[in-house]
């Protein structure tokens, strides 16, 4: 056997035969991204504004904790959150400054200097967009696709525990949870044509999947060229993971054409429920055999040799569509906006538009802590019942791995649009009362707002991250390779590997923030 033959079959099973970590591990691990933000949250609430170095900082604040906490931290990662807590409980002693108040305008002043609506909002209703802006929503994609961004080189650096790796079949990781969240996170952001077209679960179907293939086509592409690119090169690859010809790309580009083949049954059934039965029936499947053909039959026909990857479409389809049921609670103003929607459609009647001129994010947190809330206790059932086989499954996408990856996603996002509201409270959340009526009524935003108002939104970083994700994620792909063909990451010292992944980390970054002003790829 040559040296590269033998160093690829090191590789091989440096990254294979794990069996993972725990739940509680898993989400200390990424805590530290919550810790990361509450403290930019709790500096650029009390610090005025520097754009100056803010590249830099942002980078200290935001990614490398990412970085260290999948890394020199992992297995300590408490000890990583409460680095940052103690900076955060001393920021915390002194007041937030100012960010301009919002004042009634002098032709909302009543002559006894009580506000009264504006004559705008009494005389017409103004629409407001179904998808509004959520900065809670972009700081949550930003640090998923950081940390998938930075496991996919780490992974293949000693520094990287074995503990976090993909596991080989049963088990729970930080990259196996990275895997789900991706295919989550591209639910939620599904669910905007939805809101946007009250009828367009109901329009045709074939122009509809036809329309969603072309959108897809560049990333199955991009699935085919990389099955080329690893079998060309003789990359080290792990079989099980996907299959001998299957990849990650091939599964995001599947899953958005199945799901539009659902409209018809979304239109009259709540996706969240549709995402569960789903669920149930991936698990059925697996319980009565399908599992066992997934792990111990030969690899002889290209179905058989894509095994992993084909029957877990199912199960990412229901990732898929429990993520887009939570896309359609907090990308609207109002989490009850695409309920009331569907009912109205179902009734036959003209579909109703949002009456609220600000978000209700107190609403959405406290639906979103409930959708979490029992995503746990299912999990929890899961295990104690032995649903699911031996527990959790990346690999077969089981039930309780579908479960996992809806309570892992609801909790962080609520997660960060409690440190929005506790460090970013919006006085437009409160509602203005008519002096001489006992309804309630908003008052124009135009003039409830003043010029001094700074309107919040997430990092300047994580805004940039998350405009060019998908080219970004590509980029990453390619510099992986790059790396992993010019080095032996095996070998790599703490030190080595640190340096590497800080670097690369930096490169990643410094690209989307060069390009933040427009789009690089948009699907």
């Amino acid at each position: 056997m040559s040296s590269h033959d033998s160093y690829k079959a090191s590789k091989e099973a440096f990254v294979s035969g794990m069996t993972g970590s725990s739940v509680l591990h898993i989400n200390v691990v990424s805590s530290v991204a919550l810790a990361s933000i509450a403290l930019h949250s709790c500096l650029r609430s009390r610090l005025p504004p520097t754009r100056t170095l803010q590249f830099p900082v942002e980078w200290l604040l935001l990614v490398a904790p990412l970085l260290l906490s999948m890394t020199l931290f992992a297995n300590s990662p408490g000890l990583l959150v409460l680095v940052f807590l103690f900076p955060i409980a001393l920021l915390l002693l002194f007041p937030a400054r100012e960010l301009g108040t919002p004042l009634p305008s002098n032709a909302d002043i009543s002559p006894r200097g009580s506000p009264v609506p504006s004559r705008r909002s009494t005389s017409e209703h103004i629409e407001t967009p179904a998808v509004s802006s959520l900065p809670a929503l972009s700081t949550y994609r930003a640090h998923m696709m950081l940390m998938t961004i930075l496991a996919i080189l780490a992974v293949d650096f000693p520094v990287f525990p074995r503990s976090l790796v993909k596991c080989e079949t049963w088990g729970v990781s930080l990259m196996d949870i990275g895997v789900g969240s991706f295919v989550f996170s591209q639910g939620i952001v599904s669910a905007i044509p939805l809101l946007k077209d009250p009828l367009y679960l109901k329009s045709p179907l074939i122009p509809k999947i036809t329309l969603t293939v072309r959108k897809c086509f560049p990333i199955l592409l991009l699935g085919v060229v990389r099955v080329l690119l690893v079998k060309g090169t003789e990359y080290p690859e792990h079989v099980t993971e996907y299959g001998v010809h299957w990849n990650f790309f091939l599964t995001l580009a599947f899953v958005p054409v199945l799901q539009a083949s659902l409209h018809p049954l979304m239109a009259s059934m709540p996706i969240s429920l549709i995402g569960v039965l789903l669920a149930v029936a991936q698990q059925l499947l697996l319980s009565n055999g399908l599992a066992d053909y997934v792990l111990t039959a030969p690899r002889t026909s290209f179905i058989s040799s894509n095994k992993e990857g084909i029957v877990s479409l199912p199960g990412y389809l229901a990732i898929h569509l429990l993520g887009l049921s939570t896309g359609t609670l907090i990308l609207p103003p109002s989490p009850s906006f695409f309920r009331r929607r569907q009912q109205a459609l179902s009734r036959r009647s003209a579909p109703s538009h949002p009456r609220t001129t600000h978000r209700e994010n107190d609403k959405t947190a406290t639906e979103l802590f409930s959708y979490a809330f029992i995503w746990w206790v299912l999990l929890g059932a899961c295990t104690l019942l032995g649903i699911g086989g031996e527990g959790v499954s990346r690999r077969l996408v089981n039930f309780p791995y579908i479960v996992w990856v809806a309570a892992y996603n609801s909790s962080f996002i609520l997660g960060y649009l409690i440190l929005d509201l506790f460090f970013f409270p919006s006085p437009l959340s409160k509602s203005v009362y008519s002096p001489t009526s006992k309804l309630k009524v908003h008052a124009d935003l135009s003039h409830m707002v003043s010029q001094q108002q700074e309107p919040h939104s997430a990092p300047a970083l994580l805004e940039a991250i998350n405009r060019n994700g998908l080219a970004i994620f590509l980029l990453a792909n390619v510099v992986t390779g790059f790396v992993n063909m010019s080095m032996s990451t095996m070998y790599a010292s703490d030190v080595t590997a640190m340096s590497v992944l800080s670097l690369y980390a930096g490169a990643v970054c410094l690209l989307a923030w060069t390009v933040r002003g427009r789009r690089l790829w948009k699907l």
